[in-house]
This record gives C-alpha cells, sequence and structure tokens, in this order.
C-alpha cells in the first residue's frame, strides 16, 4: 500500500487542480460584490441520512484557499447525520469561504455516500470474519478521496494502483500462456527488480486454484465470479495457504452468502462506481 506521504502528496493534488479548474483567473462573482475585507461565517448543512465524510478534507480545502479560514466542527468524520444536523461552521473572509464552497460540496456529497454505502456493507457483515474492500473502479483524478471515504466507513482498502501491489487478472494470465506462466515470470521480475510487492491471482475455476496452490509467495486468491459451492470448496482447498478474496458483481443482497462461505475478504466496485451523492449545503449564517 502507498505511505501516508504518497497519500498526502495526492490529496495536495486533488485540491490544487480542482481550485484551478473551478476558479481560474478568479471567482468574479464574489471579487463583484463582496469587499475583500468582508468578514463571513457559514454552516455546512446536512439534508439526507448516512454516514458524514470528508470533514478533515474539507479542512485541508479551507487551509489551502486561505490558511486564516477556521473550521468549528461539530460532528466528526465516520459519525451518523441525520437531515437538518449540523457539520461544521467556518468563518474568516467571505470571499474565500464561497472559493472553497463548491469543491468541498462536491467532495463531501462524494465522500459520504461512499462512506455510507460501505458501511451497509459492514453492517451486513456483522458477525462474520469478512473485510470489505475497494478496487480500482474510482474516478478518475479522485481515487485518494474515495478509497479515504471506504476507510471511513469501515471498510478496507485494496491496493491504491497498478504499482504498489501485483495483482494477476485473467489477461494477465491469458497473455501470460497460463497461470502458472503469470506466476513464474511475476516472481522472477519482483527477483530481478528487487521489488517487495505482494501477489493476488485471480482463479476463474477450482483448477486453477489448485494450479495456483503449487506455487509459494502467494499472498492472496482472488475467487472470482464463483458460485457459493464452489466457493466454499476453493476457501477449503486454500486453507491457510493464503488469504482468500471473493468478488464478482457481490451487491447487498449477495454480500452475506459469500461472507459465509469463509473468505477472507470481499471486493466490490459498487462501493465507489454505483452511489448517489448525500445532500449537503453550506449556508451562511447571519
Amino acid at each position: 500500500m502507498i505511505s501516508e506521504k504518497q497519500f498526502q502528496k495526492e490529496l495536495d493534488i486533488i485540491i490544487a487542480n480542482a481550485i484551478r479548474e473551478d476558479v481560474g483567473d478568479g471567482d468574479h462573482s464574489s471579487l463583484a460584490c463582496i469587499p475583500a475585507n468582508a468578514k463571513g461565517k457559514a454552516k455546512l448543512l446536512v439534508k439526507d441520512n448516512g454516514i458524514i465524510a470528508g470533514v478533515a478534507f474539507a479542512k485541508q480545502i479551507f487551509n489551502y484557499v486561505d490558511s486564516e479560514l477556521v473550521m468549528d466542527t461539530r460532528i466528526n468524520d465516520g459519525e451518523k447525520v441525520a437531515y437538518g444536523d449540523i457539520v461544521f461552521y467556518v468563518s474568516g473572509s467571505s470571499q474565500s469561504i464561497l472559493k472553497a464552497e463548491r469543491l468541498v460540496l462536491n467532495a463531501m456529497q462524494r465522500m459520504s455516500a461512499i462512506a455510507t454505502k460501505t458501511r451497509s456493507f459492514m453492517d451486513l457483515l456483522e458477525g462474520t470474519k469478512t473485510k470489505i474492500l475497494d478496487t480500482r473502479k474510482t474516478t478518475p483524478g479522485i481515487r485518494a478521496i474515495e478509497k479515504w471515504a471506504v476507510k471511513i466507513g469501515g471498510g478496507e482498502n485494496h491496493r491504491f494502483a497498478l504499482y504498489d501491489m501485483i495483482m494477476l487478472k485473467d489477461n494477465h494470465i491469458d497473455f501470460a500462456g497460463g497461470v502458472i506462466q503469470a506466476i513464474e515470470k511475476t516472481q522472477n521480475y519482483l527477483k530481478e527488480t528487487k521489488r517487495n510487492l505482494k501477489i493476488i491471482v485471480e482463479a476463474r475455476n477450482l483448477d486453477e486454484i489448485k494450479k495456483i496452490l503449487t506455487k509459494d509467495n502467494i499472498h492472496r486468491i482472488l475467487i472470482d465470479n464463483f458460485n457459493y459451492e464452489d466457493t466454499r470448496t476453493a476457501v477449503a482447498l486454500i486453507g491457510n495457504k493464503c488469504q482468500t478474496e471473493s468478488s464478482g458483481g457481490i451487491n447487498e443482497k449477495t454480500v452475506r452468502k459469500y461472507a459465509d462461505c469463509g473468505v477472507d475478504y470481499i471486493s466490490s466496485g459498487a462501493l465507489t462506481h454505483s452511489i448517489y451523492n448525500m445532500d449537503l449545503s453550506l449556508k451562511a449564517v447571519e
């Protein structure tokens, strides 16, 4: 997984690029009618129910726009919210508050939706050993905040990108000439390049699982698009030799049944690609 330093760098890039995109050469609406020295206060109002996420990120945004803006946080990341709740107040330059407003709302609405969906999956897994994982099926350019939201919701992050973990999927296996060839070539590559990366291998059937198990140093087997019966058989075959992960169109209706098969992890792209933003507003306080 990427380091905290790398992760923060990703957040800095997201903020800088989003402000560049949204503000350009100036927020002329605010510049036109609000004095430069005007002070104001606004509140983050919840108009929905769920899990709030992005409070800490909002603080980073406000600080980037104007280090003199002050946030008074009333509800923290990961806490339940309901319609009418006030998450925080922000005070300082009125122009600065308005410059940051849209990025704060866009980020928090999406992050809160992801955290809420993740929490719903976690609730369904209660009482099992299975943990929920995100995927790389994220919005281009804002992966860091979407994966952050998964963690806020109680889930765990899969690999961040292509560079921090080896994941041999069906196309890798087919292009390499088979699952054994893909693993052997990968292990040789890691040795030659002196890289220490964990290896996950996707299995499409029980025969591939048996082949994977003949190789050492496999971190996890991805049991992809298996039915419940074959998943249970796969888990029994693998035992304690490596971690297990189920994937492939798993949703709220099926996640518990896959967890009951005994897998260590379930990965779901739906955590990030199939959500509806939480309704939030930033309103001026008189």
